[in-house]
């Protein structure tokens, strides 16, 4: 008798096929469209999709999976989906902790897709959510947020 995985297990095990990005970007590529079909919410997918996108120049695509990591984030930590509406006592943000550094990876590579995509506006928004929640800036928003508003002063 065969038991089918679990639909995050059955996922993981689509993502396998991603492993060789550069050697087989189209195997690659599929193998992340199969997984996020598969478990479209699950973070370790989201994470994983998002890398692949980000590292391949993609930001269009990498931003909406930074924004639903986001969110899954959020669930996880039983705070507000909206991350704009996140306060600094909702979780412990510069800690070690899991949950909170997977919501500041997301929330800073919203950022970053943003400035990328030319949506200095967003970009600078989550930046600046990125730089309050973190004030150690372990995850590096405060450190983008600085380089997007020099650009934009080099820019003026």
């Amino acid at each position: 008798m065969t038991t089918a995985l679990p639909p995050e297990d059955k996922a993981l095990a689509l993502l396998q096929g991603a492993d060789q990005a550069r050697s087989n970007p189209l195997k690659s590529a599929q193998a992340v469209r199969a997984a996020l079909a598969e478990a479209p919410d699950d973070p370790e997918i989201l994470t994983a999709a998002y890398r692949f996108y980000f590292y391949n120049h993609e930001y269009a695509q990498a931003l909406p999976l930074a924004e639903n990591l986001l969110v899954q984030s959020a669930r996880r930590l039983n705070i507000s989906t909206d991350w704009r509406l996140v306060g600094p006592e909702d979780a412990p943000f510069s800690a070690m902790e899991f949950a909170p550094g997977l919501y500041m990876q997301g929330l800073v590579a919203l950022g970053y897709c943003a400035a990328r995509l030319g949506q200095d506006d967003l970009a600078q928004e989550a930046l600046e959510q990125a730089a309050r929640l973190d004030p150690k800036d372990r995850f590096g928003g405060g450190w983008l947020l600085h380089h997007l508003q020099n650009r934009e002063e080099e820019d003026a």
